[in-house]
């Protein structure tokens, strides 16, 4: 906690482009750290005129991306046993990571298939961890990423906007935050029944696969 806290005052006082980026490729990896004080300052710093809004959303969307990545590539080269005993060992679990953590995403991976890495990065408790049964089944890079960005670029606007427009207004902002997860939650429902309709998901698959 001491930890986590040292690096949020650092965080605060050193807001620009690069610090988005690195913590929000923190965030995106194994390594628990909230997005909700990561882009929402830096929002409020472009709101002073500091910052633009539009490279803090961009910044905030490439670190998304290597953070998912990073998770994606060890799980890709070592498989799902090795993955599975890592995540119970004594470092996981100081960064809030099991075994049944793990499980939960990878059964939201099989349900809902590639496109579970973009509803993925929109649902809390998924967000991090969805990247991992997209290395263990050896998901196509090319679509690991487009997917993964569109989700995370949803998040960061929104972020992004929250904090441009309302962080001086903290209890606001906080109140936004469980009304987006709760309409995130219900876009991805929307989105996937889009998919099924379209006839782009076949059994929790796409047509290509």
């Amino acid at each position: 906690m001491e930890l986590f806290t040292d690096i949020t005052d650092w965080y605060m006082l050193n807001i620009n482009y690069v610090t988005v980026a690195l913590l929000m490729a923190v965030e995106s990896s194994f390594i628990p750290f909230p997005s909700e004080i990561v882009v929402p300052p830096a929002g409020w710093k472009a709101a002073s005129g500091e910052l633009n809004i539009f490279l803090v959303i961009l910044c905030g969307i490439a670190g998304s991306i290597i953070g998912a990545v990073f998770n994606y590539c060890p799980a890709l080269k070592l498989g799902r046993p090795l993955v599975y005993r890592l995540a119970d060992t004594k470092a996981a679990h100081m960064m809030l990571i099991d075994s049944d953590s793990v499980q939960k995403a990878e059964n939201y991976f099989n349900k809902y298939g590639r496109i579970s890495t973009f509803i993925g990065r929109l649902i809390p408790g998924i967000r991090q961890l969805i990247s991992i049964p997209a290395g263990l089944v050896r998901m196509n890079l090319r679509d690991f990423i487009f997917f993964t960005a569109l989700g995370s670029a949803i998040w960061n606007i929104v972020l992004g906007v929250l904090g441009y427009f309302l962080y001086l207004e903290k209890d606001k902002l906080n109140e936004y935050y469980g009304e987006i997860s709760i309409f995130f939650v219900i876009m991805g429902i929307c989105f996937i029944l889009y998919m099924f309709s379209k006839g782009f998901i076949i059994n929790g698959k796409t047509e290509e696969d």
